[in-house]
């Protein structure tokens, strides 16, 4: 009976939808074809855009290493703590803005230079997940390094690692990992930043067919002052056979420094990371050989996307580090310093600094190994999951340390503590490798687009509900219960019985969130792309459904494993449940509200008044210019 009447339900409701051209095509690719044998997404950030619960990559919490792999992973943690504590100086790097020659032979001599290299090269040939734990210990030390080292062991090598040919992988991985040669990431361009798609710089095949000559300047290149290999991108004019028309596509080119043409700019002043020597690569009818080329031509974007999405984690491992010193600090001065008679830790509004530090610490250090304990499982569909990683681990430890700097007031505030360092440095983490804002609209509109094709297959399948039955039940039903409250997700079976009120939090935010989604559709359409006051929005609950999820798989396993911290995890999972679901709650009204339609008005109007009048558009009080 009540599938009957589901079904009935749902195909008024999805006419309706169809009626108001609601379901649209938002992709910018073709739509695939019905013989297409595409996989279903096991992401669960990607399902929870269509009210789909996938729990393939999200329950249990990832055991991605065995003993074997502990083992090997531990013997370099010992090293990378002696070398941070007793050769590398953070503060001399920091005034010096730069790294002593004898401190960057101890990282050669180390191995810790080419962790993702692998072992047939020279390299340390670490997982992901080992590669986190390592770079989590250089984190709590000096974020400048970490920088000055992960800018060659990630992005300036994986490209290579990833998309290299078998001649290129043996030229090159061998030089980037034993052989003292720092490689470097160049993409952005002056005139383009988070538009990676739209470069500027040329590559044109030579008369000869030898060569690629390039020519164009990439800007604010990590490490482009001491790299000698450059992962690279050029637009590349290319003939469609068919049609005779030319296209520039994006391409990717190794390129060595001691190529003709090539140079660099002096070192940029920067706010932090100092020691990691940023400039411009400059390249002049630069002649790049064809062997040279990464991948095949006009596949360049999808390089450059994948190397920063396979790294973005290790941002997260970084700043886990750094979160861990910093509630260090501040739980030593806390439990210290005393005022008005009375310890610091005494009082509650410290305590609640305190706890919310840890838990946000927790929060962050859960998603790094989870999309890094993913991705070693062989995951392929962690894009989404890693971009949250990436905006909520370099958010919250922005959060973390401001938040230390207040509870050691003065000391905090003086550079002896480090504290104002890693405040410094770890500022530009919310701008590179995908700036925040723009990876808050890709996870957005990434998923709406999932969205708007599950609802597209249902509207196929309405038009002969008989021959795709299945379809139209499962997806119907699940809308028409939805609507009326019955239904909902349930994650209970999956959590540790502490945690039950906790993961009900959690579904009932992921069930007004779908809901919320398929209403946006219904009233936007294609038009959801500029509606970026409610994107935003949609971002943030989806950035706290994937924390909530995290942490409550992560908890579940301390208690079934028997953890001697699993009490103290619940704890600060049913915290951050009650925090985050909070905050759903708040931003789906917002997305709903007319009152917030009308206030996002007067943000435009206001930000417009602003930029016509090149600052401030308000009366000084006593109106003298």
């Amino acid at each position: 009976m009540l599938k009957t009447c589901g079904s009935v339900a749902v195909n008024a409701y999805m006419r309706r939808l169809l009626l108001q051209g609601a379901v649209r095509n938002l992709s910018t690719n073709a739509a695939p074809k019905p013989n297409d044998q595409q996989k279903p997404s096991r992401s669960f950030v990607m399902n929870l855009f269509s009210g789909k619960l996938q729990t393939a990559e999200l329950f249990p919490y990832p055991e991605p290493l065995n003993d074997e792999q502990k083992e090997y992973v531990q013997a370099f943690i010992d090293p990378t703590e002696k070398f941070y504590r007793d050769v590398n100086d953070a503060a001399k790097n920091d005034s010096t803005e730069s790294v002593e020659q004898a401190v960057v032979d101890t990282l050669w001599d180390q191995g810790f230079l080419g962790p993702f290299i692998p072992t047939e090269y020279g390299g340390l040939g670490l997982s992901n997940t080992q590669s986190a734990r390592i770079s989590e210990v250089a984190g709590s030390y000096d974020l400048g390094m970490c920088i000055y080292a992960g800018a060659h062991q990630t992005i300036g090598t994986k490209g290579i690692v990833m998309y290299g040919t078998k001649e290129q992988k043996e030229k090159y991985l061998p030089q980037l990992c034993t052989g003292r040669v720092f490689g470097a990431f160049a993409l952005t361009e002056p005139g383009t930043g988070s538009d990676a798609a739209s470069i500027n710089t040329k590559a044109v095949l030579s008369p000869c067919g030898k060569y690629y000559i390039l020519n164009g300047t990439k800007l604010w290149c990590s490490g482009g002052g001491i790299a000698n290999i450059f992962t690279t991108f050029a637009q590349v004019e290319v003939v469609d056979p068919q049609t005779g028309e030319k296209r520039n596509k994006m391409t990717a080119f190794v390129v060595e420094r001691a190529f003709e043409g090539v140079s660099t700019g002096p070192p940029e002043s920067k706010m932090g990371i100092k020691c990691s020597v940023t400039t411009e690569v400059i390249f002049d009818d630069a002649k790049v050989p064809v062997e040279n080329l990464l991948g095949e031509v006009g596949h360049g974007f999808k390089i450059a996307v994948n190397i920063l999405n396979s790294g973005r984690f290790g941002l997260g491992a970084m700043l886990s580090g750094t979160m861990k010193t910093c509630v260090e600090k501040a739980a030593d001065h806390v439990s210290n310093r005393v005022q008005f008679k009375r310890k610091l830790i005494e009082f509650e509004n410290v305590q609640e600094k305190l706890a919310m530090m840890a838990t946000y610490h927790y929060v962050g250090q859960s998603l790094t190994y989870m999309v890094s304990g993913n991705m070693d499982q062989g995951s392929v569909d962690f894009h989404l999951e890693a971009a949250v990683s990436k905006v909520f681990c370099t958010e919250a430890a922005w959060y973390v340390c401001d938040e230390a700097i207040q509870l050691l007031g003065g000391n905090g505030f003086m550079k002896a503590s480090g504290l104002e360092r890693f405040l410094r440095d770890m500022r530009v983490f919310r701008i590179f490798e995908g700036a925040n804002d723009v990876l808050r609209m890709f996870i957005a509109l990434t998923g709406i687009q999932k969205a708007g094709k599950d609802l597209r297959e249902l509207q196929k399948a309405l038009k002969n509900p008989l021959g795709n039955l299945g379809v139209v039940l499962t997806e119907g039903s699940k809308r028409a219960g939805r609507s009326i409250g019955f239904g909902g997700t349930d994650l209970g079976s999956f959590v540790a019985s502490e945690l039950q009120p906790a993961a009900k939090q959690c579904a009932e935010c992921m069930d007004v969130f779908s809901k919320t989604i398929e209403s946006l559709l219904v009233k936007h359409g294609k038009g959801i792309v500029e509606r970026q006051f409610q994107l935003a929005r949609v971002a943030d609950s989806v950035i706290d459904i994937y924390t909530m999820a995290a942490v409550l798989s992560r908890a579940s396993r301390s208690v079934r494993k028997g953890l001697p911290s699993a009490q103290h995890e619940i704890l600060m999972t049913q915290i951050w449940c009650q925090e985050a679901s909070n905050r759903v709650h708040r931003n789906i009204n917002r997305i709903n509200s007319g009152a917030f339609k009308e206030h996002y008005q007067k943000l435009a109007q206001v930000a417009r008044n602003v930029s016509e009048r090149r600052g401030v558009a308000h009366t000084n009080p006593l109106e003298i210019d």
